[in-house]
């Protein structure tokens, strides 16, 4: 009798514990930096976890270097080099894999130049990492930077700023193998939402150009990184089929990463008269970024995707009208740019 109820209570252990690691997901992986030479890796699994690293967005797991197996603390420190991209792969004992890496790339004097890669996407697929990259101006990297971002393979960047303000600041990564797309249009046009998603079509078009065109990874810019730069990435994710929260999430991190003082130089208005763009640098230089929110705590972009729907019945309808993208280039875009 005890050798069967001994039998039957290590059945029904195996059974739980089976279940348990059968039911295991990686939650929310991801990467943030410590220090110059530091990251720490953490996730969220009821399985112990593997944690790999490649300096490659596309690498397998027989293609990177185990840094830590059979992993149950839900995160790991990891030494990083200071002049290179690191990706990083988790495989749970289910067998279930993800990739991460930082979300925020550690320029020296860059602002928000961050990857759109890792955000939940149509049919349970993630955003590829190490391709749609967003930004802030970028008048005052440093050499270090601009190596930095070269070793990305960037193919082009679009920059989304007005005739005056590419002007007053001048990008350092023209000239520097990277395709540089600029369409000119007066800074007096930069208004609400409803009004960029038309002043900006040209500029939009471009973007989804250069991503059907996969020639490599691409970026775009405008001068904070947040609002124009906001809209084209709210538009490339609803396409790709990220979740509106996880767009306006994506949206609100421009609070945390930008840096004003790298986004302009130090503009004397007198010198440019004429240039509308000239006073606001000279103030917005020194302003400290502040939370994204109407008063009544309403995220800034959400009216973008109110006056899509009213105006175009969907964000996919806006694409197809607006910027010419039809479903065969929506299934093309999701399946070069989702894993």
């Amino acid at each position: 009798m005890h050798n069967w109820t001994t039998r039957i209570t290590f059945g029904f252990m195996a059974l739980f514990l089976a279940s348990r690691i059968a039911t295991a997901a990686l939650v929310d992986p991801r990467v943030e930096r410590v220090d110059l030479n530091h990251v720490i890796i953490s996730w969220n699994d009821a399985a112990p976890v593997g944690v790999y690293e490649s300096d490659r967005p596309d690498a397998r797991i027989a293609q990177s270097t185990l840094l830590s197996d059979n992993n149950r603390d839900g995160s790991y420190l990891a030494t990083v080099a200071t002049n290179k991209r690191h990706y990083f792969l988790l495989r749970d004992a289910t067998g279930e894999i993800r990739r991460t890496a930082e979300r925020l790339l550690p320029l020296e004097r860059g602002s928000n130049f961050r990857d759109l890669g890792g955000y939940p996407a149509a049919d349970g697929r993630h955003v590829r990492w190490g391709l749609i990259y967003r930004s802030a101006a970028t008048p005052l990297l440093s050499d270090d930077d601009i190596a930095y971002i070269h070793a990305l393979g960037l193919h082009s960047m679009t920059d989304l700023r007005s005739t005056e303000e590419r002007k007053l600041a001048p990008t350092r990564l023209a000239n520097q193998g990277i395709e540089y797309i600029a369409i000119d249009y007066p800074f007096s046009e930069v208004g609400d939402y409803e009004s960029l998603l038309t002043v900006l079509a040209p500029q939009f078009r471009a973007i989804f150009r250069e991503l059907l065109s996969d020639k490599g990874p691409i970026s775009f810019n405008c001068t904070a990184g947040q609002d124009r730069t906001g809209i084209a990435a709210a538009l490339i994710l609803s396409a790709l089929g990220v979740p509106r929260q996880a767009i306006l999430t994506d949206y609100h991190l421009s609070t945390k990463f930008r840096q004003p003082q790298y986004e302009m130089p130090d503009v004397d208005p007198s010198k440019y008269p004429g240039n509308a763009a000239a006073a606001l640098f000279a103030k917005a230089r020194t302003m400290k970024p502040a939370p994204l929110y109407s008063e009544d705590g309403r995220p800034w972009l959400a009216p973008l995707f109110d006056q899509v729907d009213a105006r175009w019945g969907s964000v996919d309808h806006y694409l197809q009208q607006v910027l010419g993208l039809g479903p065969a280039d929506l299934a093309k875009l999701r399946s070069e740019y989702l894993e």
